[in-house]
C-alpha cells in the first residue's frame, strides 16, 4: 500500500507553543482518518502541521502524495506547492462581500437592502481558482452538498448549516487528492450529521483521501481508521470496527469558581410579565417566509431549548429578540413587557439581555483585544470605543480570571483559540447582568471537555441566578438540566 504521508520523530510548535513530541504517524492510501482527543487545539495543531503551517522543531513531515505532481511542476518550471493538492475546511470560515473586504456587521444579514452587498453562493463558487483538473464541477458539488436552491442566496444570509455546505463545496472545487477538515459536523442539526456521512461516502468514492478531526462519539460513515492524540503523540489507533467494539469515551473533568461565578451574577430583577411575548409573528424576505404566524410566550426565570432543522427560521427568531430584525417594528411582538415600536430605543432592547453566538468574534475591529470585547459588553457595542470606568475594569479583570483569561487580556480576539474565543463572549454577555441570557450554538467548536465545562457553567448560572435562558443546541448532551422547555421550529 502506498504512502500519502508520514511524521517521524516530529517535535512540533503550532503557533507559537509546543504543540506535539516525538509524534509518528502513517496515512496511506485506501485510508481516511477520524483524529479525536481531549483538546480541540490540539486536533487543529495536527491537521495544521499536515498543511505546512507549523514548526518542525526536529523530525520530518514527508508529503509522499504530492511528489510526482511536483516533478511534473518543477520539470516545466511552474510555481507549485504541495498545497494545491490539498482541501482544507476550517471551524473559522471568512467570506468577503462583493468589494472582496472582510468589513460585514452583524446586522447586515437581518436588513434587506444592505445584506446584497454579499457574493451569492453562485457568485462565490465560480470564483474557486483549482489549480489541477478534476472531476469536481459547479452542478456536481452543488446536488452533491445541496446547494441547488441556494445559488442566488447571498452568503451573509445563510444558516450555519448552509454555511458548513458551502464551505465543503469550494473545498471538493479545488479538486483535491487531500481533503482535510477540522470539525466538519459542528453546528449541524441530526439530519445533517447523518447526511454527511453519506457525502462523506461519494467524496471518498472519487478518489479524494479524507482526514477529518471530530469528537470521539461522532466517527462518519466512510471513516477506516481512528487515532487518538495529545501532547506526546499518537496515543493509539484503531480501525474502525475495533473502535466501535471498544466503545471508546473521553472522559475529563474541570470546573470554575463556582462560588466566585454566584457573586459575579445579578440578584435580583424588575418584576415583569413576560421576557418575551409574540403574537402570530410571521416575517417574510422576498416571496420566502421564514417565521409563519409563529406564538411563543417566555415567563420571567424560565430556561428554553429553541430548537430546529438547519434554516428552520432559529436565527432569523433570535434576531428579533436581540433588536437586531428591522421587522420586529410590524409585528405584535413584546420584549421585557414593552411592545416593540412603542419609542423604545435600541439600546432598551439590547441592555437587558446578553447573547452569545460563535460568529459573533467575526464582527469585531481587528484591534480588540479580549478584554476590550469583555469590556464592550457594559456599552453593547461591537468593541470597545469609550474609557471604561475603574469599577467595570474590575469587574472585567474578574471575568477574565474566573474563565482563565488573564494571561490573554492582551491578544486581540482574533488570535484566541476558539473555546476561549466562547468564553470571551460569554463574559462579555454576563458582565452586565442581564435578565435574558441567549446562548445560540454557543459552545460550538469546543472541544468535549470544554463543552462539558461549558454546560456545567451555565447550570450554575441556572442555579445561582433566576436569569431568564434561551438556549439554542442541536446537541441533546449539551443541554444542561436546567433547561425544562421546548421551542421547535420545524
Amino acid at each position: 500500500m502506498q504512502s500519502l504521508l508520514q511524521i517521524n520523530s516530529a517535535n512540533i510548535q503550532f503557533k507559537a507553543q509546543q504543540a506535539f513530541q516525538n509524534l509518528e504517524f502513517k496515512w496511506q492510501e485506501a485510508q481516511h482518518w477520524a483524529i479525536i482527543g481531549i483538546s480541540g487545539w490540539e486536533l487543529t495543531a495536527f491537521i495544521e502541521s499536515i498543511r505546512g503551517n507549523s514548526v518542525v522543531s526536529s523530525g520530518e513531515i514527508s508529503r509522499p502524495f504530492a511528489v510526482a505532481y511536483s516533478t511534473e511542476k518543477s520539470q516545466s518550471k511552474e510555481i507549485h506547492s504541495f498545497r494545491d493538492l490539498i482541501a482544507y475546511v476550517s471551524q473559522k470560515y471568512e467570506f468577503h462581500n462583493k468589494s472582496h473586504q472582510q468589513n460585514f456587521y452583524f446586522q447586515q444579514r437581518f436588513n434587506s437592502t444592505e445584506s446584497e452587498e454579499a457574493a451569492t453562493v453562485l457568485e462565490y463558487l465560480k470564483e474557486v481558482d483549482a489549480k489541477i483538473a478534476g472531476l469536481w464541477t459547479l452542478e456536481s458539488v452543488s446536488k452533491l452538498l445541496r446547494l441547488e436552491h441556494l445559488l442566488d442566496k447571498g452568503i451573509i444570509k445563510l444558516s450555519n448549516g448552509e454555511t458548513r455546505r458551502l464551505a465543503l463545496a469550494l473545498g471538493l472545487l479545488r479538486q483535491p487528492k487531500i481533503y482535510l477538515m477540522d470539525q466538519p459536523m459542528t453546528g449541524l442539526d441530526v439530519k445533517s450529521r447523518e447526511e454527511f456521512g453519506e457525502v462523506l461516502k461519494e467524496i471518498i468514492a472519487a478518489g479524494v483521501h479524507v482526514l477529518i478531526s471530530t469528537s470521539a462519539d461522532e466517527i462518519p460513515e466512510g471513516i477506516t481508521h481512528i487515532a487518538k492524540i495529545d501532547k506526546s503523540g499518537i496515543l493509539e489507533t484503531w480501525t474502525k470496527s475495533e473502535y466501535h467494539g471498544l466503545g471508546v469515551q473521553l472522559k475529563s473533568t474541570a470546573s470554575w469558581g463556582w462560588q466566585e461565578l454566584g457573586t459575579l451574577l445579578p440578584t435580583s430583577f424588575p418584576q415583569r410579565e413576560s421576557i418575551i411575548k409574540l403574537e402570530n409573528v410571521t416575517i417574510k424576505y422576498g416571496e420566502k417566509t421564514i417565521l409563519n404566524q409563529l406564538n411563543w410566550e417566555v415567563k420571567p426565570g424560565e430556561r428554553w431549548l429553541l430548537k430546529g432543522p438547519n434554516g428552520s427560521g432559529k436565527s432569523t427568531l433570535l434576531s428579533l429578540l436581540i433588536g437586531e430584525n428591522p421587522q420586529a417594528y410590524s409585528q405584535d411582538f413584546w420584549l421585557f413587557d414593552r411592545k416593540r415600536g412603542t419609542g423604545e430605543s435600541i439600546w432598551d432592547i439590547k441592555r437587558p439581555t446578553g447573547f452569545v453566538a460563535p460568529e459573533l468574534s467575526r464582527y469585531f475591529p481587528t484591534n480588540q483585544t479580549c478584554r476590550k470585547v469583555i469590556l464592550s459588553g457594559f456599552f453593547d457595542t461591537m468593541g470597545l470605543f469609550k474609557k471604561a470606568s475603574k469599577e467595570q475594569e474590575a469587574l472585567g479583570l474578574r471575568w477574565m480570571k474566573l474563565f482563565n483569561l488573564e494571561s490573554l487580556a492582551n491578544l486581540p480576539i482574533s488570535r484566541l483559540s476558539l473555546e476561549n474565543q466562547r468564553w470571551t463572549l460569554l463574559a462579555r454577555a454576563l458582565i452586565k447582568k442581564p435578565e435574558l441570557l441567549i446562548l445560540d450554538e454557543a459552545s460550538q467548536g469546543m472541544d468535549e471537555f470544554q463543552r462539558r465545562l461549558f454546560k456545567d457553567t451555565i447550570q450554575q448560572i441556572c442555579e445561582r441566578s433566576t436569569m431568564t435562558l434561551v438556549y439554542v443546541s442541536h446537541y441533546a448532551a449539551d443541554v444542561p438540566d436546567a433547561v425544562g422547555k421546548v421551542m421547535e421550529l420545524r
